[in-house]
């Protein structure tokens, strides 16, 4: 039987959450089962295109699209030539934007379309306001939704999403690229007992990166040998090095941008903390767990699916910076605690979070689809 032909989209706005996501998918397809595209749109000279790069060639094309500023129809002609071209079957959408272009490129060369929806901006502008409302009615036309959270099916609901086209296929990270990472990776060295709080992500207003600035501040008052990292960038990155730099705990505070290391980098945290107000199941999170760092986390939707509160990790009331400070502290102070809380983590992520699991439900989904099997009896929550 011919394999199916899928066509990931993505507008990419770094090498975050949903980039990595994909390249996870990508990464534990079937080969022989599933032939797997990715077109990316390419908007600046200077667009952060790290997926297309690392992007296997095994697996399938790579097709950059021109896109003349952050909105352009014309892409849903181009979208339709690759369809085409490549006799794509399916063509499956990450983002807001994506949605949009991608939901009128399928319609346009008449084959079948799903999104992953990835989770919700908070506070945007009018114009972003717009863009993402007219992306969450798309979502209703779609012939499958695949929500990567609980919290994000109920998402579906509140936005009109039929729940037979609803099918829950929860989030998972490569376990195969993180354990060769780790063996690639040179012992730690310990430098003079220092201990290093990391954050990995994007630097955008959902992530609460202002408390967790603040809390450092506070641990740093009482142990300055602490260290901050955070991994990544955004828009909100000046007002936070801002921030940073008028704290008692500047000389503390390390802003390492974009890193290729990252898993070198997040492995050698002492403790990973996440201040988000809004989160899907976050992949930065599953990477912690699974490279054997303690979490501590406000406890908010999404969160809530990875962590149970002292088993696999902490979780404190969202916004109470000084229960946050106060769990950081005493994971700190101990380290045997913290080997537990990671061990029982890591558990977590290979029982429930493997990208592996995540690939063969995708591959399955994409099959029924097809009409290569029953679709009924795995809609609306039927696999996770």
């Amino acid at each position: 039987m011919r394999p199916l032909r899928i066509l990931q989209f993505i507008t990419p706005s770094g090498f975050y959450g949903a980039e990595r996501w994909i390249l996870a998918l990508a990464n534990n397809l079937e080969p022989g089962q599933v032939v797997c595209d990715l077109a990316v749109s390419q908007e600046t000279s200077d667009q952060d295109l790290t997926l297309a790069e690392l992007y296997p060639a095994s697996v399938g094309q790579v097709h950059r699209v021109p896109m003349a500023g952050r909105f352009d129809w014309r892409v849903v002609n181009r979208l339709a030539a690759i369809i085409r071209e490549r006799e794509i079957d399916i063509i499956h959408s990450h983002g807001y934007k994506s949605d949009i272009l991608g939901f009128l490129a399928a319609r346009k060369a008449g084959i079948r379309c799903v999104s992953t929806p990835h989770g919700f901006a908070g506070r945007v502008g009018l114009k972003m306001a717009l863009f993402i409302r007219l992306g969450t009615y798309t979502l209703r036309h779609f012939d499958a939704v695949a929500p990567l959270s609980e919290e994000l099916v109920a998402d579906m609901a509140r936005f009109g999403v039929p729940e037979h086209k609803v099918r829950f296929i929860r989030n998972g990270v490569d376990l195969e690229e993180i354990d060769q990472a780790l063996c690639e990776m040179p012992p730690r060295e310990p430098v003079e007992d220092r201990k290093v709080i990391g954050f990995v992500g994007q630097m955008i207003p959902r992530k609460g990166i202002p408390d967790l600035l603040s809390v450092f501040d506070q641990l740093y008052g009482r142990d300055p040998s602490l260290r901050l990292q955070l991994l990544g960038d955004g828009r909100q990155r000046p007002e936070l090095e801002q921030q940073a730099a008028a704290q008692a705990s500047a000389p503390g505070i390390e802003f390492l941008g974009f890193r290729n290391d990252r898993l070198a980098l997040l492995s050698r945290f002492d403790l990973f903390v996440m201040t988000s107000s809004l989160e899907g199941i976050p992949r930065c999170m599953m990477e912690a767990m699974a490279v054997g760092v303690p979490v501590v986390a406000y406890d908010i939707p999404g969160v809530d699916q990875l962590i149970e509160h002292d088993h696999n990790g902490l979780l404190v009331p969202y916004g109470d910076q000084q229960a946050l400070a106060d769990s950081c502290r005493r994971l700190l102070a101990d380290a045997e605690w913290g080997r537990r809380l990671a061990a029982a983590a890591r558990k977590t992520i290979e029982t429930e979070y493997s990208a592996g699991r995540m690939a063969r439900e995708y591959s399955l989904l994409f099959a029924q689809l097809m009409g290569r099997g029953s679709v009924s009896a795995h809609m609306a929550g039927g696999a996770g």
